[in-house]
Parts: structure tokens; sequence; C-alpha cells
């Protein structure tokens, strides 16, 4: 599989460049390769549907973001453009008006007016936290919020019950009304029925003519087993109605993965820090080192070293796209005691006398301490 463009460099812009560069940049490359003026190019509707979604991505704030930390990699499911209709479904405003009007007046080369395009409804997002253990195993989550749905009175046509539409004056009827723009004359969506041809002569009562209405929604959303902080996931048709009979928007649950108290998450792997006693690393021991399953034997090697780690295989994270689990590794610190009982100091002072190692003396008094202090700044004599 052929690797993607930057949006960036499909767009002809700097990484720095605002969103008024962005929108000229697309509505420049839109109008080259529309596919109404090279109905026989196909390189060219390519290259349309890739500025679509390069505009896509890099007009909206929050996935540009995740593009330029994470690549194409932090907006996978973002419009994956199949087909030039599919653009014009999701951009159907922008087409119609909303950026630089229908300048190719009716697609496909009928005589009618253009068709009304549908409005997708709007997504929505909810956030989610979870404990490692949560995200590391799965688990089902209750969410709530509040949602547009259609109007059970008037079932979204936004119309009271018995009342007839009527003809929108700004067009007549048409859905479009035509604009000079220098030598250009540019077809546009109406801006008072919004493409329909018809207004609504008496609105519903209970959304006032929106053909929408403010509702509670309750859902539970299955999080899959290895998710990580971050992360979102997408709930189809879960968000928004759409204000004109199109599709519904989704819900996208973003994930937090709260801090734990023993271990830290790198990837897949786990990361314990674990204190041992001198003895232990001296000599070597087998200890329990504990894991999201449950404690596991470890072996500590004569001789360990301070900073040490060893790996629990498969006692990590599994990957949630379905791949194995990752490790525990397990780093090791050497624990000085504060405080030892008599024997313990007399057994360390035996070893440092093997050893031939300096230490301090048991116990000195102060006076002591004073007489050396003094005969070390006394000068030496020649």
């Amino acid at each position: 599989m052929a690797e993607k463009a930057c949006y960036y460099e499909v767009l002809k812009v700097e990484r720095s460049a605002n969103k008024g560069e962005i929108d000229r940049a697309y509505r420049k490359l839109a109008i080259k390769f529309h596919p109404d003026s090279n109905r026989d190019d196909e390189n060219a509707i390519t290259k349309f549907k890739e500025a679509t979604e390069a505009y896509e991505v890099l007009s909206d704030p929050e996935k540009r973001e995740r593009y330029d930390h994470h690549g194409h990699a932090g907006v996978d499911g973002v419009h994956q453009f199949n087909d030039v209709e599919d653009i014009f479904e999701a951009f159907g405003d922008l087409f119609g008006g909303g950026m630089f009007g229908d300048l190719f007046g009716s697609r496909g080369g009928g005589g009618g007016g253009r068709r009304r395009r549908h409005r997708r409804g709007a997504d929505l997002r909810c956030n989610v936290t979870l404990t490692l253990e949560e995200a590391a195993r799965g688990v089902e989550k209750d969410i709530s919020f509040r949602r547009q749905v259609q109007c059970d009175i008037c079932s979204g046509s936004g119309a009271a019950a018995g009342s007839q539409p009527i003809t929108c004056e700004t067009c007549g009827g048409h859905g479009q009304v035509i604009q000079s723009a220098g030598i250009l004359r540019v077809q546009t969506a109406c801006p008072n029925c919004h493409g329909a041809g018809k207004q609504i002569s008496q609105p519903c009562d209970d959304c006032r003519g929106s053909g929408l209405q403010n509702q509670k929604a309750e859902l539970t959303v299955k999080i899959p087993a290895g998710i990580s902080d971050g992360t979102r996931v997408r709930v189809s048709g879960e968000g928004e109605a759409s204000p004109d009979g199109g599709p519904v928007g989704d819900c996208y649950v973003f994930i937090t993965v709260k801090p734990h108290d023993l271990f830290k998450r790198d990837g897949n792997h786990l990361i314990l820090q674990l204190p041992i006693s001198y003895s232990q690393a001296a000599l070597g021991a087998e200890i329990e080192v504990p894991t999201l399953d449950g404690p596991e034997p470890l072996r500590v090697v004569a001789g360990t070293q301070n900073g040490e780690v060893f790996t629990v295989r498969g006692k990590g994270i599994v990957d949630h796209r379905g791949g194995a689990a990752g490790d525990l590794l397990v780093q090791v610190f050497i624990e000085v005691p504060k405080k030892l009982t008599d024997e313990q100091e007399r057994l360390l002072r035996e070893l440092a006398d093997l050893d031939h190692e300096s230490v301090l003396p048991h116990r000195t008094t102060f006076l002591e301490k004073l007489r050396n202090f003094f005969d070390s700044d006394q000068p030496q004599q020649s």
C-alpha cells in the first residue's frame, strides 16, 4: 500500500498556515480538479479527493493537532473518500455556497437545478476515565449526555400538524440563487431556504420549526482491552440528528487512564520499580512481584546491581488491535535501611572488615569529634 502524502504538501501550504490560508489553498485546488471540469481525467478526480481529505483534517483544529503530533495514524477514522459523491455528502454546505459556491452549476449534465444535499448530524464527544486495570482488561461503561434528536411531534419536519409549506420568496422555489462575482456567475444554495425551495408556513410549537429537540441519551459503551490514554472510541449513529433529514452523527468517547500507584505504562509494557535488600541483591533471592493478574515469582540473581531490569514475559498490556501482550519490566533498586539492630550492625561491621572498607566508628562522643576537628587544623610539623 502506497504511503499517503503529507496533507500540508497536498494543499501546498506551510505547517504554520492559518485557517484562511488553508481555505484559500483548498479553494484553488478544488476549482482546478473539480470533477465537473475534469470528467475524463481520473488523476484530477484523485487529486480532488486527496485535497478534500487534507482539508477536512487541517481545517479542524482538533484533527490538525492530532495530525501534527502523530501523522496519519493520529487521524484514523476521519472520512476516507472512496467516491466523489462522498465528498459532496460530507461537504454539501461548502460546495453549495459556504466557501465558494457551486461554480459548476448542476452536476451530471442535467438541465435542472442541483439537487439539495442533506447535511449530516453533528458528532458528539464524551469523556470516560478508566483505571489501569479497566484499560488493561476492557470494560463496559455507562455514559449519559444530551443531544439533538428528531422532534416527535412533527417527525423532524419543523412544521405544525396540518400546515403546508410555502414557496421560498428568495429563490422562487428553485433552491438556488445566481450571484455575480467579477466575470463569474456563481450559483449558490439559497440562503433563505438552504436549497429546499420551500419554507415552513407554521412552525411546530414543540421544536419551534427546527425539527429537533433536546434529549438525554444513556448508552453502554464497550471499551476494548488494551486501550491507551488519549484514545477515542467511535459509537456510530449515536450523535446528533441531521437538521434536514440527513444521516445521524457519531459519538466519540475519549479515554483518560488514571495513574496507577505501582505501575507505569510504556506502550504495551508495564514498568514496576521494586525495592530489594542488600543481601538479596548480593546473594540472590526468589521473590514475588505484583502484576495485574496477581503475584508472580521472580528470581533475583546473585550480584544484582542497583537499577537492573528483569522481564516477566506476557504480563504487560494486550494490544487492543489484536496483537500480543507486552511484558512487565521490573527495575530493582537496593534499599538501605535507616535503622539496624545490634546484630545487623555487628555483622555488617565484620563484613566491612573483611572487605577492608573504611566505615564510621560505632559511637563517637561530641568531645572526641571536637578534638579530632582541632587536631586536623594543626599545621603539620616538618
